[in-house]
């Protein structure tokens, strides 16, 4: 689980990084955050919540939108990089877990390399898929969030912003107290694997439920 985990994270907080550099933002690049050192982005609290909660978080990486050469613009292509690279993650992980599948099955002597790769590659397409879609939630600071606040006439986009000192509290309530897991991101991380891993979807749903046992 350590290794795609990781893997996701870092990908997800790289990205908001190097998209924001491009559009003229150096914070996280003179912080040293355009890395894929992981222990350059590791929370140590976030990570240990993968394996408790199922999900979890890092270091987010330091973007100054000031610096962007049209901040509003710019932010949603900002906050969007870290979703679509999970979900980037997610469809090459897939694909490789069906190649890797067939080759064990036409190779036996190769079952050593393959059980461990599978393991790995379906938790990679779990662990993307919810991080891509939990960070869609539209409510600030997620990405989501972000991306309605860049979408909104400038009004309607202040006041949106304005919830974001309060988001995580109500992001806790919504995952914790609400049936939103059960109702919408449930269903939408299954139809997600189904669509990616297809006939192989089954090995995800046991990999994952075996894993987080």
């Amino acid at each position: 689980m350590l290794v795609p985990a990781l893997m996701a994270i870092t990908c997800h907080e790289v990205s908001h990084g190097f998209v924001a550099y491009r559009f003229g933002d150096g914070t996280a690049k003179a912080q040293g955050r355009l890395t894929l050192n992981p222990f350059n982005h590791l929370d140590i609290i976030g990570t240990l919540m993968i394996f408790i909660i199922g999900i979890g978080w890092a270091k987010p990486v330091p973007v100054n939108f000031n610096n962007l050469r049209n901040p509003k613009r710019d932010m949603i292509w900002v906050a969007a990089a870290g979703p679509i690279t999970n979900f980037c993650i997610a469809l090459f992980s897939a694909i490789g877990m069906r190649l890797v599948i067939a080759a064990g099955t036409q190779l036996s002597e190769m079952k050593f390399f393959v059980e461990p790769m599978v393991l790995m590659l379906a938790f990679s397409v779990y662990v993307n898929l919810l991080l891509a879609i939990f960070n869609l939630i539209p409510v600030p600071p997620l990405d989501g969030g972000r991306v309605v606040v860049g979408l909104l006439p400038y009004k309607q986009a202040v006041f949106w912003s304005r919830i974001e000192p309060y988001g995580m509290i109500i992001i806790i309530i919504l995952v914790f107290f609400t049936n939103m897991f059960s109702y919408v991101i449930s269903p939408a991380l299954g139809l997600g694997i189904r669509l990616l891993a297809g006939p192989h979807s089954n090995v995800v749903f046991g990999v994952t439920s075996l894993l987080m046992k």
